[in-house]
């Protein structure tokens, strides 16, 4: 006799019912390490980004600079304070995804001069983040969440947004209790333990 397998539980996965996008802008190289620098094969943000995406169903889009930032932290510092003033808006190299296929965006970054770095403005000003959930999460070296979450809620005045969850980067590897505890409390976690 054949069984036929059961059928899922819709409430069971929180992420079933909508489709979730996990974007994120992450830089490897050369990064700030308790006042010091570490060279890093992985940024920080990805790190985080990866244990997400290993948690819940998402679709994943990596922001990457058409113009990549140095490896350099020092020159990779200079260019964000040139972008800052500018009010730049640096080029993203592959297409965007399509925000409209959304109801909940994941979206990662590291914290740069207290802010988000320019090329997250890219990112929001040209994907549909309308009507949506927004769920920043961020890397920083001493400044905690800074203004990311007030600088999406200006570009994004129709655009719901959470108050996000906070890795300092020297303990991205250690964040996977953290992470898991924030998609608990956002609701795209439901029940489970790592």
């Amino acid at each position: 006799m054949t069984r036929n397998p059961p059928t899922p539980d819709p409430s069971a996965d929180p992420t079933s019912a909508n489709r979730v996008l996990l974007a994120y802008f992450s830089r490897a190289g050369e990064n700030y390490y308790y006042g010091d620098r570490i060279d890093l094969e992985l940024g920080n943000t990805q790190v985080v980004a990866e244990m997400i995406a290993a948690a819940i169903s998402v679709d994943v889009y990596r922001i990457e600079a058409a113009d990549p930032y140095p490896d350099d932290y020092e020159e990779t510092v200079q260019r964000n304070v040139r972008e800052e003033v500018q009010n730049a808006r640096p080029e993203i190299a592959n297409p965007l995804p399509d925000g409209s296929r959304y109801d909940t965006v994941l979206l990662g970054c590291p914290v740069w001069n207290v802010q988000t770095p320019m090329i997250m403005r890219t990112f929001v000003e040209n994907v549909d983040l309308a009507d949506k959930t927004l769920h920043p999460f961020v890397t920083y070296a001493v400044s905690g969440i800074g203004h990311v979450r007030s600088d999406y809620s200006s570009l994004l005045p129709d655009t719901t947004i959470t108050d996000g969850l906070a890795v300092q980067g020297e303990r991205a590897q250690q964040a996977r209790a953290d992470v898991d505890a924030w998609l608990r409390q956002v609701g795209l976690l439901a029940g489970k333990q790592r």
